[in-house]
């Protein structure tokens, strides 16, 4: 029968449903699936289209960690980038408390080497000896001369204490002035007239001033000049527009060439009558010329 025919394949239709398996059945009422939670659930790899080479980055710049923020990272390029600070200078040792105190010790106090500087004075053909060393305190000198004659039989008149260095000065320079006496007065110096060499004094003879050139034997001072069949020539006491004060002006000029000081009339009141001469070393060379 036709009915009986169509119910038959219906029921063939639904076993055959039956086992081909649980995923086409329907769970019964109330029962839950077993379903895996979504956070758990991987992620589909991404499709070639969407994968993308990062952009290249320009030399010399980082790479940015993800999570921190772009200004701390300029911030640190920054610290980096800035020059530091100097550091201050630092402090000077403390000075050990067994050192005396005081001004250190002078020219008195070293030994130069003259054998060269005597042999130049020997062929000058000045007249020295050597003398006992000077010393007075921070005054004196290890190896003094006393000079009694200058090149060409001028004499000294006292005879003068200093060191080799100022007698080879004080020879040169007489060589220069015979020749400016001849020149502006017709007859060379036969003596120079010395005031003072060796003293143990301050500048200016003032006792609370820095120690002269001639504490330490370095310094002379000419007070004049002798000439034959003329009057003495005193420093300072030409007139002017005469050939001793021509003279005196040009012999000064010239001491210049020879020594590191030299101070006379104009320079002050306590050098209004003589030449000072000596052989203060300064910085870088500097000469007091006045």
């Amino acid at each position: 029968m036709p009915g009986t025919t169509m119910g038959r394949s219906l029921a063939a239709l639904m076993g055959y449903a039956l086992l081909a398996g649980p995923a086409h059945a329907q769970a019964p009422t109330g029962t839950p699936l077993n379903r895996t939670p979504a956070e758990q659930v991987p992620l589909p790899p991404p499709r070639p289209e969407e994968i993308r080479e990062p952009a290249p980055r320009p030399p010399g710049s980082k790479e940015t960690v993800p999570g921190e923020p772009a200004a701390k990272d300029a911030a640190k390029e920054v610290g980096k980038e800035a020059p530091a600070a100097a550091e201050p200078a630092p402090l000077p040792p403390e000075r050990p408390a067994d050192l005396p105190s005081g001004p250190a010790p002078g020219p008195a106090t070293v030994v130069p080497d003259d054998t060269a500087c005597l042999r130049r004075l020997e062929r000058l053909g000045v007249k020295a000896e050597p003398v006992a060393p000077l010393s007075d305190g921070l005054c004196g000198a290890m190896k003094p001369l006393r000079v009694t004659e200058l090149p060409d039989g001028v004499a000294l008149a006292p005879a003068a204490t200093l060191t080799c260095t100022a007698a080879e000065a004080l020879a040169r320079w007489s060589t220069e002035v015979r020749v400016i006496g001849e020149r502006t007065l017709g007859k060379a110096p036969q003596t120079f007239r010395i005031g003072g060499s060796y003293e143990c004094r301050g500048q200016n003879h003032d006792p609370s001033a820095k120690l002269s050139e001639h504490a330490y034997a370095n310094g002379i001072d000419v007070m004049g000049f002798t000439l034959d069949g003329r009057l003495p020539i005193a420093v300072g006491a030409s007139r002017e527009g005469t050939p001793e004060a021509a003279f005196e002006a040009a012999v000064r000029g010239r001491a210049c060439g020879f020594f590191r000081t030299v101070l006379g009339p104009g320079s002050d009141p306590a050098h209004a009558n003589h030449l000072h001469l000596d052989e203060r070393e300064r910085p870088a060379g500097h000469r007091l010329c006045q």
